[in-house]
């Protein structure tokens, strides 16, 4: 069976006096990789209080797909070209399962405390199982009461916190998320 839906995540250290060239091949390679069939979007996230990792996420449709992307020669030449610049060279994990919100990138980076945890998916579930019931009711009033609008709720609710809140809302709070 086929993976629908994985994760690459990069994870390059970058010291601050190579930023800026740093930022311009990100400007290179991100198009490129766009281009590539399956690829389903990316996010650049980047150090915060004198950290010098950067931690890219590019997700693919499939394994095979995301495969074409990593093995190919044109990200092998982008990658040497930086090479230099990547102080511990092109650290790469892939992630298969659905959602990883709270996990870190790199093993220096500490998780976040559970009390931020519970407070960030409590800020994003509450309004979720407020609003979907409220709008799904009124649109299907014929399901009220039934299983199957139940769980066209929960499926509604799951989809909007794992691939609309959750990315939202950990890159809003990070800075807070990351603090002891």
């Amino acid at each position: 069976m086929t993976q629908k839906h994985v994760t690459l995540v990069i994870t390059h250290a970058i010291r601050p006096e190579h930023v800026a060239q740093y930022e311009a091949w990100l400007g290179e390679i991100m198009p490129v990789a766009a281009s590539y069939p399956g690829h389903l979007g990316a996010n650049v996230i980047r150090p915060v209080d004198g950290q010098t990792a950067w931690n890219i996420i590019i997700r693919f449709d499939t394994l095979e797909h995301l495969y074409a992307w990593t093995q190919s020669d044109v990200r092998r030449q982008l990658v040497n070209e930086i090479a230099p610049l990547l102080g511990e060279g092109d650290h790469t994990e892939i992630r298969t399962e659905p959602a990883f919100w709270f996990t870190p990138p790199a093993a220096h980076v500490r998780q976040p405390k559970r009390w931020k945890q519970f407070l960030i998916t409590l800020l994003v579930i509450f309004p979720s199982t407020n609003l979907v019931p409220a709008i799904t009711g009124a649109l299907l009033p014929s399901l009220k009461g039934t299983l199957l609008l139940h769980f066209l709720n929960d499926a509604c609710v799951v989809a909007l916190v794992v691939w609309f809140w959750m990315p939202i809302v950990t890159r809003l709070f990070a800075s807070w998320l990351k603090k002891a």
